[in-house]
C-alpha cells in the first residue's frame, strides 16, 4: 500500500550505476526522473490487459520532484508508485524514491501523464475498466 493513502502500490529496484552518477559525485536529477518513467511503465505493464498496452501509449504532462538526500554509487534504491486522481484525460501517479537500506527518502515525485491513442499520437479515454486501475477517484473536469 501507498504511504499517503489506501490505493496499492507497485514497487521496483534498482541499483546506481557509474552512468548515474554526475559532476557533483550522487545520482543526476535526469536519472531520477528515468526512473519515475521506469516504474510507472513497469506498473502499467503489470496490470493492464494487453490489449490496452498495444492500444495505448502514455505522455508526460508535469513532473513535479523534490530532492531530499542524494543517491550515491552502488545504493539499493526502492522506486514505488501508486496513481492518484484524474482530471479528465490528466492522470496522476505519485513516486517515493528511497534508500533500500535505511528506507532514507531520496525523492518524492508527483506526474501527471497524458494516455494517447498509440497509432494517431492523440489523447485517448482509457476503458472504464483501466480508467479504475489507474486512478482512485474522478476530480470533476
Amino acid at each position: 500500500m501507498s504511504p499517503h493513502n489506501s490505493t496499492p502500490s507497485f514497487q521496483q529496484t534498482v541499483r546506481v550505476e557509474a552512468a548515474d552518477i554526475d559532476l557533483m559525485g550522487h545520482v543526476n536529477n535526469i536519472v531520477y526522473l528515468r526512473w519515475v518513467q521506469e516504474v510507472a511503465t513497469s506498473h502499467w505493464q503489470s496490470l493492464a490487459s494487453p490489449e490496452d498496452q498495444q492500444q495505448i501509449l502514455w505522455v508526460v504532462a508535469r513532473h513535479e520532484i523534490d530532492y531530499k538526500h542524494p543517491a550515491l554509487l552502488g545504493d539499493e534504491v526502492l522506486l514505488e508508485t501508486w496513481v492518484g486522481i484524474v482530471k479528465g484525460l490528466m492522470f496522476e501517479r505519485h513516486t517515493e524514491i528511497r534508500r533500500a537500506t535505511d528506507r532514507q527518502i531520496l525523492a518524492v515525485t508527483r506526474t501527471l501523464w497524458i494516455p494517447v491513442d498509440s497509432q494517431t499520437k492523440k489523447p485517448k479515454r482509457l476503458s472504464p475498466t483501466s480508467r479504475a486501475l489507474f486512478s482512485v477517484e474522478s476530480a470533476p473536469v
